[in-house]
């Protein structure tokens, strides 16, 4: 939370779209609305339900941010995208993870946050069926799957 004080106190701009990214969840878990609002866009900034943001990030118990992919967003970029999870334990005590990819944008020279996209879930996909817990298993011994090679699933 350190590295973020200067960008959220207005010290120093946020280089990157990641470093913007985490200066906003580093806000979220002080309950600074401001910057929250600051660094969104300008043109998308009158969305922001401010009374809903404050109660959420205030209500919250923040557990950690992981950032998971980052395209462009760099120095040298006009726009990035920032995939990650945001853990946290609401009033009631019960844990979320908020996994979205945020999009930002440069606007004369400062990186606002645009907009969000629910990043698309990988999905398992298996190559054979599934193997039946009462047919016979696929090792050749002649038992059930659930006796045999099932037994310590």
């Amino acid at each position: 939370m350190e590295c973020c004080h200067p960008i959220i106190s207005g010290l120093a701009k946020a280089e990157t779209a990641e470093t913007l990214m985490r200066a906003r969840y580093t806000a979220h878990a002080q309950g600074d609305i401001d910057f929250i609002i600051q660094s969104h866009h300008p043109a998308t900034r009158g969305e922001i339900d401010r009374d809903t943001t404050k109660r959420w990030a205030e209500e919250s118990q923040w557990l950690g941010l992981e950032i998971r992919d980052v395209e462009e967003g760099g120095k040298n970029d006009g726009s990035g995208a920032v995939e990650f999870v945001a853990k946290y334990r609401d009033a009631q005590g019960k844990r979320h993870e908020h996994y979205e990819m945020a999009l930002f944008e440069k606007l004369e020279g400062d990186w606002y946050f645009r907009d969000a996209e629910v990043p698309q879930v990988r999905q398992f996909k298996r190559d054979q069926p599934k193997q039946g817990r009462n047919e016979a298993c696929a090792c050749g011994s002649g038992k059930k799957f659930k006796k045999c090679c099932g037994a310590n699933n």
